[in-house]
């Protein structure tokens, strides 16, 4: 019988699977939001809340229980000393999900996994660059040197015929010769 031995294994080794969910946590406290698959922030979320208890805790033993986790002084130091006392008054409940719908590629559910505590953070978008200038506003934007010179006006150039248009190219047939 498997009594108590419920877990995400995530298609993982139990190595790999520590290791993944580590280092999840670890950019999660770095960036403050990650960007995952629905699944993985499922299994993220209660190490990253435990983590969160352990830097409430503060003392000597949770920070080496935590490093020995985590595997990273970094991500230790930064948890203990920006994340934890931000959620002092809280009481579990430190990380949230967003779902975000399937992926482009394989179609598996995304997700945000970001703290509650966090600021706000809003994605903009980038601008697009300013039009290019056509030839006529370059000609227009030049200054006149004399003006008693006469105005030259642009006549607007004739479209060739449909008749003398480039005929399609033929399809080769098979990839080895050319058609002629």
């Amino acid at each position: 019988m498997r009594h108590q031995k419920k877990t995400v294994k995530l298609g993982r080794t139990a190595e790999h699977r520590k290791a993944l969910l580590a280092n999840q946590v670890c950019s999660l406290i770095e960036h403050e939001r990650i960007k995952t698959t629905l699944a993985k922030a499922k299994a993220v979320r209660p190490l990253a809340e435990k983590m969160v208890t352990l830097g409430k805790n503060g003392s000597l033993h949770a920070r080496r229980t935590a490093v020995a986790v985590l595997r990273q002084k970094n991500a230790v130091k930064k948890l203990f000393d920006n994340i934890a006392p931000r959620s002092a008054s809280r009481n579990g409940g430190y990380t949230r999900i967003v779902r975000l719908g399937p992926r482009m590629s394989d179609s598996a559910l995304m997700a945000y996994l970001e703290w509650v505590d966090a600021a706000p953070v809003t994605e903009e978008k980038p601008k697009d660059e300013k039009p290019k200038k056509t030839k006529k506003e370059t000609v227009s934007e030049t200054p006149v040197e004399t003006a008693a010179a006469p105005e030259k006006k642009e006549e607007p150039k004739k479209e060739k015929p449909a008749a003398e248009e480039e005929q399609p190219k033929k399809k080769r047939k098979w990839f080895g010769r050319k058609s002629e």
